[in-house]
């Protein structure tokens, strides 16, 4: 039988998570990010192409790979812009908004859900960048929402 991710969402203790780290902070400050909507890891290797003259097809070879994390969340304002207590330099301090317009490398941490047979499920983890944040609100969705990415700096690690 297989054993698939079950996330389920509003269970404590069940549901993906998300959490974020400065990467210099020595105080281990770890920043829970709340109401996400939804989740995409992207793992996309690029590819080199060439053609020879002695084949009728081309030719490809898989090179380093782009990872991301992108991501749309309802803002929270402590999470988004800091909580204004916390020891300097840390990701509750700074908040989404900070680390990003900071440039800081965040270390970060998803946990994708339990499995479906009710065993603890999978971590995935690594360094990067806070990009693409672009909060919205309108008369037909009256909170704000944005979209948030996190540039991957290397591979992932998966636990």
């Amino acid at each position: 039988m297989a054993n698939y991710i079950y996330p389920a969402p509003g269970v404590t203790g069940v549901e993906a998570t998300l959490a974020l780290q400065v990467n210099s902070d020595a105080t281990n400050d770890s920043l829970s990010v709340p109401s996400l909507q939804d989740i995409t890891v992207n793992a996309a290797n690029d590819v080199f192409t060439w053609t020879q003259l002695d084949e009728s097809s081309k030719k490809q070879i898989a090179t380093t790979a782009t990872n991301s994390l992108s991501m749309n969340l309802v803002l929270e304002q402590d999470s988004f812009f800091g909580d204004g207590t916390s020891a300097a330099g840390t990701a509750s301090l700074k908040g989404i908004f900070g680390m990003s317009s900071d440039k800081d490398l965040v270390e970060f941490e998803l946990y994708l859900g339990d499995n479906s047979d009710g065993t603890t499920g999978k971590t995935i983890s690594g360094t990067g960048y806070i990009t693409g944040l672009a909060p919205t609100v309108s008369a037909d969705a009256p909170v704000w929402v944005t979209p948030i990415t996190i540039t991957v700096d290397g591979d992932y690690t998966i636990a």
